[in-house]
């Protein structure tokens, strides 16, 4: 049984079901949840110790919604695991079902600290800052995918 304290969810999971993760997916599936995380999120303020997004957050379109609602259910110092295809090659605008579009400068705005967060967040109605822990770019044979490593700040 999963408590508050270790709630941890694996969005946008598709077949990858983990277990002690709560995976959600807008698919149903065996052991998924059915989320649809363009809307309000269905957890609670500050209810999620953990969030794994790999793959997920390009087939949402609204990058500002998608990370209010990640920091708004992660716990103070919650960590987010970001994994996206970016904008430095092809491959990010090759899937048809890719709405949003990302690169490392993207979460600057999300970033606490930072210049475009400290000047635009009020403006565009980001209440999500980040720290960023950890990140990374890999390389995959259809481009560079970012992983950042993500911990709110409340």
């Amino acid at each position: 049984m999963t408590t508050v304290a270790d709630l941890r969810l694996n969005l946008g999971c598709a077949d990858d079901v983990r277990p002690d993760w709560e995976n959600v997916d807008l698919v149903a599936g065996p052991g998924v949840r059915v989320v649809d995380l363009r809307k309000r999120w269905p957890w609670a303020d500050g209810s999620v110790q953990r969030i794994l997004a790999a793959d997920v957050i390009e087939h949402l379109p609204d990058k500002i919604h998608t990370l209010n609602e990640m920091h708004r259910v992660l716990e103070a110092g919650g960590l987010a695991e970001v994994v996206v295809r970016t904008t430095d090659r092809p491959s990010a605008w090759q899937d048809p079902t890719h709405v949003s579009f990302w690169n490392r400068n993207s979460f600057g705005y999300f970033e606490a600290g930072h210049p475009h967060h400290e000047r635009f967040a009020a403006r565009y109605g980001i209440r999500a800052a980040f720290n960023v822990v950890l990140e990374q770019m890999g390389q995959t044979p259809n481009g560079p995918k970012l992983h950042i490593l993500l911990a709110a700040v409340k």
